[in-house]
């Protein structure tokens, strides 16, 4: 019979955690440096009052803009993938180039807003607002939208996304 003793259980209560922390930093230091960035924290802009806002070539990647009004903000050519606009406000935006691919975007106000060339591919847009936007050569590929906002958006469809190669009305399955 193989007894564990006091000595030995204690034994291993000392060195088992001083080796998985010494295993835990060896790995960390194998991490490429490009990776390590792109683990970044996101920023959180929701709730936040950010009318005419310059966000135009930033990095915002998976942050949030949830009930935030940016009325007039500028991300053009932001990369604003994966990021979170739910309830926000939008009217007169330059969205322009900018690629949400991945994000939710729900019941936000695009009222005249620039979506021109942006990327929309795989983003949730249901129950959000185009009153006068510009979605020339936007890219809406797999994007979740209202029956009615397809419609709405394929009177006003035309271009190809200089980004993706995907015509607009191709991307929202117009007739």
């Amino acid at each position: 019979m193989n007894r564990l003793y006091p000595r030995q259980i204690s034994l291993w209560t000392i060195f088992l955690p001083i080796f998985l922390a010494i295993a835990i930093l060896s790995f960390s230091q194998l991490i490429p440096q490009w990776q390590a960035s792109a683990w970044a924290k996101p920023l959180s802009f929701s709730h936040g009052a950010l009318k005419g806002r310059d966000f135009s070539g930033q990095e915002l990647a998976g942050s949030g803009f949830a009930n935030a009004n940016m009325e007039s903000a500028n991300f053009a050519n932001a990369d604003v993938r994966g990021a979170i606009f739910s309830a926000s406000i939008l009217r007169n935006a330059n969205l322009h180039g900018a690629d949400f691919t991945g994000g939710m975007l729900d019941q936000t106000d695009f009222a005249k807003a620039d979506l021109s060339d942006a990327i929309l591919v795989d983003t949730i847009l249901l129950r959000s607002t185009f009153d006068f936007v510009n979605i020339t050569g936007a890219d809406f590929s797999e994007a979740i939208l209202d029956g009615a906002q397809i419609k709405w958006l394929c009177t006003k469809a035309k271009g190809v996304n200089s980004k993706t190669g995907v015509s607009t009305r191709e991307s929202l399955g117009c007739d």
